[in-house]
């Protein structure tokens, strides 16, 4: 369907702000790497909040959602809404200590923690793999959303696509630096919200819904709409509730929601102006993300299973294409055929900008860590920041087309980008240790990578050839259990990483807690006075921790009650929530 002359106009003008606003901040992200990387470390944390929430919306998060929804209904977004806690646990246990270790990258923390060679391998290391491989597959992963809404909804070829989305996003990314990201996110998270319930509104009132009432009472729906998996049905009460609720928030390591911080979320805590607007900015994501934006692709999910109840439907719906792509995720798509004229232009817009927004953070992250974290450590340390900074445009551009060739090619690399996304199982409670205990050195991250690494091709290639398929959730627990002890081993028969080193990190983060006992007692009494111990206590921060996942659990639930017409259970979710936020909010001003 393609877009008539007011939907071209919304878009056109969507484009010309993107532009208009890296050109703004180019003056500013020229001056050095700190501008251009970390927006000089000086930004409000209503807009890095925000900034963060624009970004975890990928063109294809609500094909996603959709697809979880019509397979197991609302209680299956478990498998994401457990992360809340991952979130949570960032802001009262970590925000304030990644601020304070003033790196300008999380890749640089590792050689501020951990020393020797070892340390420098990690860091040159994981530059290039998160840098350039893994950051181009999720590139590639985008962009191949962006190609097939600009396929259907516009009627443009996969190249047409990509040149013109990418080419204006590398222009403002490259031209102003985070700082021209983070704005325009600013405005993209608007955008990519109001097209959103936009299209649930339209969704709703299809001829063949006639309303939220309707909707709600539909035979196909009500076995949809329960928050909590049914005990029924052990197998997937397990796997899509207790799995993720229990074990997998704080054991694996995911984009955007690492255990103790990393990646783009870390990169927008650096560039908060201290340590109070650092630990907002987080909070602020993870109330929006979890508990405000789902659910206006819940609703269109819900929508598509009476308009698009099976795959049949869904394939007549979009005529040729191949059965491989017909599945459940294609139904938001198909929903958003029914826009009217002016609101289709919104939606796309809005989708647009969900597509941007994750490009353009993938390609300044990705390009701190070549630059940064490699081509100025490794190869020209002695380069201007001026030479830094035109490198830094370079590596967005040439990220940019490496990740877009990958998505012209990306049906022979989906086996490959699951494999990357299970490689995490068993690392993430490395990555909260590592700030509250010495003993964790360099060793112990290389044998969690390397281990969870092999277990994920065992599993992967393996595993299902020569033995009974296990479920996703069992191969998970396994994997969990391996890596953790042999990280677990070798921090104990690997030489610690050099007192000095821990004495320095202890200093500037000021890391709490008796994990660091030892090394306290073996401050001088000069570096005792540098030291000054922040008043942290860990039973507050522990029940700040545990209120703030109530809270957001039921404004997310809350809301949801009043959307599927249960006022009264709704009111009180949502009091309750309240009441948790105002609490939260003394607690910190006190």
């Amino acid at each position: 369907m393609l877009l008539k002359g007011i939907d071209w106009l919304i878009l056109g003008a969507f484009f010309v702000v993107s532009l208009g606003i890296g050109i703004f901040s180019s003056r500013k992200s020229s001056k050095n790497v700190q501008e251009f990387f970390k927006a000089g470390g000086n930004l409000p944390w209503w807009v890095l909040g925000t900034s963060m929430v624009a970004t975890t919306f990928s063109t294809d998060t609500p094909n996603l959602v959709t697809d979880i929804v019509r397979k197991n209904g609302i209680s299956g977004n478990w498998i994401w809404w457990s992360f809340l806690l991952t979130g949570m646990l960032t802001v009262f246990f970590f925000a304030r200590l990644w601020k304070r270790s003033g790196v300008m990258t999380d890749i640089e923390f590792y050689e501020l923690r951990y020393s020797g060679k070892a340390a420098s391998f990690l860091r040159g290391f994981r530059a290039v793999y998160l840098g350039l491989f893994f950051n181009v597959v999720i590139i590639a992963g985008v962009s191949l959303a962006a190609i097939k809404i600009g396929g259907v909804l516009l009627g443009i070829s996969p190249i047409s696509t990509l040149l013109i989305a990418g080419l204006v996003t590398v222009l403002y990314s490259s031209l102003g630096g985070l700082r021209g990201v983070v704005f325009t996110d600013f405005i993209q998270f608007f955008l990519s919200l109001g097209g959103s319930i936009a299209a649930a509104w339209v969704a709703v009132n299809h001829e063949k819904i006639g309303g939220l009432g309707n909707l709600i009472r539909h035979e196909a729906v009500v076995p949809k709409i329960t928050f909590i998996p049914d005990m029924g049905h052990p197998e997937l009460f397990l796997s899509i509730f207790l799995i993720p609720l229990f074990v997998q928030w704080w054991s694996v390591w995911y984009p955007g929601s690492e255990p103790g911080g990393g990646g783009f979320i870390v990169q927008r805590m650096l560039a908060a102006k201290d340590e109070k607007n650092a630990l907002w900015s987080v909070m602020l994501f993870t109330v929006v993300h979890y508990a405000i934006r789902p659910w206006p692709w819940i609703i269109v999910a819900l929508c598509s299973i009476i308009v698009f109840p099976d795959l049949e439907a869904l394939g007549k719906a979009f005529p040729g294409t191949g059965e491989a792509i017909v599945q459940d995720d294609l139904a938001y798509s198909a929903m958003l055929s029914f826009m009217p004229v002016g609101i289709m232009g919104l939606v796309v817009t809005s989708l647009v900008a969900a597509y941007m927004s994750t490009l353009s953070t993938m390609l300044n992250l990705g390009a701190s860590y070549v630059v940064h974290d490699f081509y100025h450590r490794f190869i020209r340390p002695k380069s201007t920041q001026k030479h830094l900074v035109e490198v830094g445009r370079i590596a967005t551009v040439a990220i940019m087309v490496i990740g877009g060739w990958m998505a012209l090619k990306l049906e022979n690399a989906l086996q490959a980008f699951g494999i990357l996304l299970q490689i995490g199982a068993g690392t993430g409670l490395i990555y909260i240790l590592r700030w509250y205990w010495w003993r964790i050195n360099a060793w112990s991250e290389m044998v969690a990578m390397a281990v969870s690494f092999m277990i994920a091709l065992y599993f992967g290639f393996f595993h299902a050839k020569y033995f009974t398929p296990m479920a996703h959730w069992q191969e998970l627990i396994i994997g969990i259990g391996i890596t953790t002890a042999s990280w677990m081993c070798m921090a104990f028969l690997t030489r610690s990483t050099d007192l000095e080193v821990l004495k320095k990190f202890l200093i500037r983060t000021k890391a709490p807690g008796k994990g660091w006992k030892k090394i306290k007692r073996q401050l001088t009494e000069e570096e005792a006075s540098l030291y000054e111990e922040v008043d942290f206590d860990f039973q507050q921060a522990l029940m700040a921790f545990g209120l703030g996942v109530i809270s957001v659990y039921c404004f997310l639930f809350g809301t949801g009650k009043l959307l599927l017409g249960e006022l009264w259970a709704g009111v009180g979710l949502l009091l309750g929530s309240f009441l948790g936020f105002y609490f939260l909010y003394k607690r910190r001003r006190d």
